[in-house]
């Protein structure tokens, strides 16, 4: 119902007619989801990163107990392990492009999908093909599309550019955390459980970790051109950027030293079954990892 004109002028309030008065009280502030806020956004990322890189610390724990029962060698088991890591490497910038394209979230769910199924299908794997498969390509796959890569990538986003330095630190320092605390983890799982019981309990708990904490890491970037005339740069024209400074070859090939000799080699995978070889309790084992 329209306030009546005379009635507006008696009380000094100036409105246009047939209109209610306009509001004199002061806005009222926008408050910040404690979703959305700062330290709640840096330590689910910090989280997902410690629940998908994690439990890879201690796929070297399970050697032992799967060659007692299959008869593999360890080298069977070894091979898996670098599948896994080339999986890893290659699927990382696929990973980051749909991330881009759909959204953050997304990629951390199919992430968690292919780690808890990968471990999954380790505990029932009949033949040393559904190892490689299981531990090798879907681990692999699945570390790509939910490590500490992806959960760095979404920080840059979320955290303003003065505290990326911080929050990198803390994302990264994580899922060094997950590495340091799965591995005596399993191991006392496995001395209490068995070992087929821990691979889908791990399947398990890290699938709901990662989905539960990928929430608040949701969104993708705004779209914008990085090149003149305004489009953006394709695929080719970043590699041929990246390959053309070589701090970035000497980055790479310092990540194919790391590959090789403390991935799918003795510290990562042979180390906990050697010292068990050797006499040494299991749950030094665990430790040493």
């Amino acid at each position: 119902m329209p306030v009546p004109r005379s009635l507006c002028l008696r009380s000094g309030v100036p409105v246009m007619e047939g209109r209610f008065p306009l509001s004199q009280s002061a806005s009222t502030p926008v408050v910040t989801p404690f979703w959305r806020a700062l330290p709640f956004v840096i330590a689910c990322g910090g989280l997902v990163a410690m629940a998908s890189f994690g439990p890879r610390s201690s796929m070297g724990l399970f050697l032992a107990p799967m060659m007692d029962a299959h008869g593999w060698s360890r080298e069977t088991f070894a091979l898996a392990i670098a599948i896994q890591n080339l999986l890893w490497g290659i699927g990382q910038p696929f990973a980051g492009a749909f991330a881009d394209k759909y959204g953050t979230t997304r990629v951390l769910l199919a992430g968690a999908v292919l780690i808890g199924g990968a471990f999954l299908i380790m505990a029932w794997a009949p033949t040393p093909l559904w190892l490689h498969i299981s531990a090798g390509l879907l681990f692999g796959l699945g570390l790509s599309a939910s490590s500490f890569s992806i959960v760095l990538a979404a920080f840059s986003r979320l955290v303003s550019p003065e505290k990326h330095s911080v929050a990198f630190g803390i994302g990264t320092a994580a899922g060094s955390f997950g590495q340091f605390l799965f591995a005596p983890l399993g191991q006392a799982l496995i001395d209490g459980f068995g070992w087929q019981q821990v691979l889908i309990d791990l399947g398990g708990l890290t699938f709901v970790l990662i989905v539960v904490f990928s929430l608040p890491l949701k969104g993708k970037p705004a779209a914008h051109s990085t090149h003149a005339g305004g489009r953006d740069q394709t695929i080719s024209e970043a590699l041929a950027e990246a390959f053309s400074h070589p701090s970035y070859l000497l980055l790479v090939a310092g990540f194919f030293v790391c590959g090789f000799h403390l991935a799918p080699s003795s510290p990562s995978t042979c180390l906990p079954t050697s010292l068990t070889r050797g006499s040494i309790p299991p749950g030094a084992t665990g430790r040493s990892r």
